[in-house]
C-alpha cells in the first residue's frame, strides 16, 4: 500500500483502536503494522504527539513477564477527534470513489 494513504489515516487507525479498550505501545504498534504495513518507528512518534495532543492517556501497568509496561486510553478529546477524522475519511473516500467511478469510464 502507498506511504502516504498510509500516513494519512495512521491516526485514524490509531484512535479507533483504543475504542475497543486500553491497549500498550507494542500491542498498538504490532497490531497497526500487521493492518497497515507500517513500521514501528512509524507508530511510537504517533503515539507520543497523540499522547501530548491530549488524545491519549497513558499509565504504567506491571507486566506477568518483564517491566511494566505502558498502556494507552483514549480521552474524551480523542473520541471526538476519532469521530471527525471518521467523519472526514468516509466523506473522502466517498468522494474518491465518485469520481474514479464517472472518470474510470
Amino acid at each position: 500500500m502507498n506511504t502516504q494513504f498510509k500516513k494519512g489515516v495512521l491516526e485514524l487507525c490509531a484512535l479507533t483502536l483504543l475504542l475497543g479498550g486500553d491497549r500498550y505501545g507494542y500491542e498498538l504498534a504490532d497490531m497497526l503494522g500487521k493492518r497497515l504495513a507500517v513500521s514501528e518507528g512509524a507508530v511510537y512518534p504517533l503515539l507520543k504527539r497523540l499522547l501530548s495532543d491530549g488524545f491519549f492517556e497513558a499509565y504504567l501497568r506491571e507486566s506477568p513477564s518483564g517491566p511494566a509496561r505502558k498502556y494507552y486510553r483514549i480521552t474524551l478529546k480523542g473520541r471526538d477527534r476519532q469521530k471527525q477524522l471518521l467523519e472526514q475519511w468516509n466523506e473522502f473516500s466517498r468522494e474518491v470513489n465518485i469520481f474514479l467511478e464517472e472518470e474510470g469510464k
